[in-house]
């Protein structure tokens, strides 16, 4: 009977710490966690903790709050894409009724570190999946346990979990890849709330590196159950986006092999405009008429390589990734804190590309430009989805055919740079305009690498893959004329504006950030 009662004493705890938060944590360090002690003694008696805490942190991906507020923005990774892709400049807030993403899309948070919009909320998410990967890894041993048939799966997962939090602080936060720079506390152990200082740049990665090299090891023979858990595919994913974002030749060529082996071990096709059936527009209303399939909203999407089955039983409705994008879907978006494409990157995609037509084209629409035929409720009709049922994407094997042609250009291997752009595009156009694309096999060197990016720019326009596409090519933005703030303001990858800070919170909390 004690036995009972404790266990379920700490599952309610253990669902608390990674769920439950609210303004009160506004004056926590982010390292205040469930203990790893507590964690590892029930564990041994109810092996079944360990699995539910590690389902646990991938609820905090998509579960509402875990950046420690009540915003309507704060609703895990797929928030924290849309910051991305604004600060990238590629999505365009066009309209704000609501003010919601406001103080992104005004580049007024990467430069104010109190504001808890992006500085504070993406700073607490990223930590709160740290500290309970940390968790985990104490529980089943620590950092250096002796591996087990038992306990390789969840060390490896929480190992995954842990790189891919810091990876994104790197991203966020450090302007780009200099080894000696210091910016993010690194914690690899339950510090039970002790703050640490600073480490380097290197260090950091140095430590990405290395848990997403064991995870890979570990993840060899996992088959997981579902697409929202990491496997040996996914860690590669991440290994190639680290080692892509380091800039340095040695990391290009990783980082392509990397891709590769992606490609040919999830063996997934590449997305084709035929799963997604992007459609004429007639009006909204009537579309729901038309038998649509897609619309980016089904995890099942044989593209989708990581993404997570979004059911009732998760409780999401307009604080959700669809109730700030998808118009038909009750939403911001279709009650006038419009997001669509940014002018200029619309301009620039091909007439006869069949991606031109994943955004309304009529200028007399205040919704002009927006992703109404990329990502959308199958039902087609204006406000109709009201508790989420569609999916969230993470991740589709498409990624990986442009991250190695990047790669590849920039290693002057324009040969297999050429292909494997050619993989995607000839997808992109019907066989009777594959000339319109032919203008590819003349591309050489920086022209290449421009060409894969503004592609990439293209294809995974919504997707928060652009803001680290805008950081590996060393990008300018400049802002289309539908942008409400900084329009036409040439903004360099590494400018402070768009680079998050610190937040307030942790300054007054670590005491050794000054």
């Amino acid at each position: 009977m004690k036995n009972i009662y404790k266990k379920s004493i700490l599952m309610f705890s253990i669902a608390a710490t990674l769920v439950g938060c609210n303004e009160d944590f506004l004056e926590e360090t982010p390292t205040e966690f469930v203990s790893a002690d507590d964690v590892a003694q029930t564990g041994e008696i109810y092996p079944e903790i360990l699995e539910g805490t590690l389902r646990g942190v991938y609820a905090m991906m998509y579960t509402t709050g875990t950046g420690g507020t009540t915003r309507h923005e704060d609703f895990g990774q797929k928030g924290y894409d849309v910051n991305s892709d604004l600060l990238s400049g590629d999505m365009a807030l066009t309209q704000n009724s609501y003010s919601r993403y406001v103080n992104v899309a005004q580049l007024l948070v990467t430069t104010d570190y109190t504001q808890t919009q992006a500085n504070y909320t993406t700073w607490r998410y990223y930590y709160r999946i740290i500290g309970s990967a940390n968790n985990i890894i104490a529980a089943s041993g620590g950092n250096d346990a002796v591996i087990t048939d038992e306990n390789k799966h969840t060390i490896g997962q929480a190992k995954a979990l842990r790189a891919y939090a810091y990876f994104y602080l790197t991203q966020f936060f450090i302007p780009e890849y200099t080894p000696d720079s210091k910016i993010l506390p690194l914690y690899i152990t339950d510090t039970k709330g002790v703050a640490v200082e600073q480490s380097r740049t290197e260090d950091v990665y140095n430590q990405i590196i290395s848990d997403l090299n064991e995870a890979i090891t570990l993840l060899g023979d996992f088959g997981r159950v579902s697409k929202y858990e990491i496997d040996q595919n996914i860690a590669k994913g991440l290994l190639a986006y680290v080692y892509g974002s380091m800039g340095t030749s040695d990391a290009n060529l990783k980082a392509k092999d990397l891709a590769e082996e992606v490609i040919a071990g999830t063996g997934a096709p590449l997305t084709s405009y035929k799963q997604t059936s992007y459609v004429a527009r007639d009006d909204y209303e009537n579309e729901s008429e038309v038998n649509l399939v897609g619309g980016f909203n089904d995890v099942n999407s044989s593209s989708w390589i990581w993404g997570v089955d979004i059911t009732l039983d998760a409780g999401l409705d307009l604080i959700s990734w669809w109730g700030q994008m998808d118009i038909f879907t009750y939403s911001y978006q279709s009650a006038g804190d419009i997001k669509g494409i940014d002018q200029g990157l619309f301009n620039q995609i091909n007439d006869k590309d069949i991606r031109k037509t994943q955004f309304l084209n009529d200028p007399t629409d205040e919704n002009n430009l927006i992703p109404y035929n990329k990502f959308y409720n199958a039902g087609r009709e204006r406000d109709g989805q009201r508790n989420i049922e569609d999916d969230y994407i993470y991740m589709r094997v498409d990624e990986f055919y442009l991250l190695s042609a990047e790669m590849s250009a920039k290693e002057g291997m324009d040969v297999d740079a050429r292909n494997r752009l050619k993989d995607i595009l000839k997808l992109r156009f019907t066989e009777e305009d594959a000339a319109e694309y032919a203008y590819v096999d003349g591309l050489t060197g920086q022209d290449l690498i421009d060409e894969i990016y503004l592609q990439t720019r293209i294809e995974f326009w919504g997707e928060g893959k652009s803001y680290l596409a805008l950081k590996r090519n060393k990008g300018t933005v400049v802002r289309g004329d539908n942008h409400l703030f900084e329009v036409g303001v040439p903004t360099l990858y590494n400018d402070d504006k768009l680079t998050l800070e610190i937040p307030q919170s942790e300054v007054q909390n670590n005491p050794f950030i000054n």
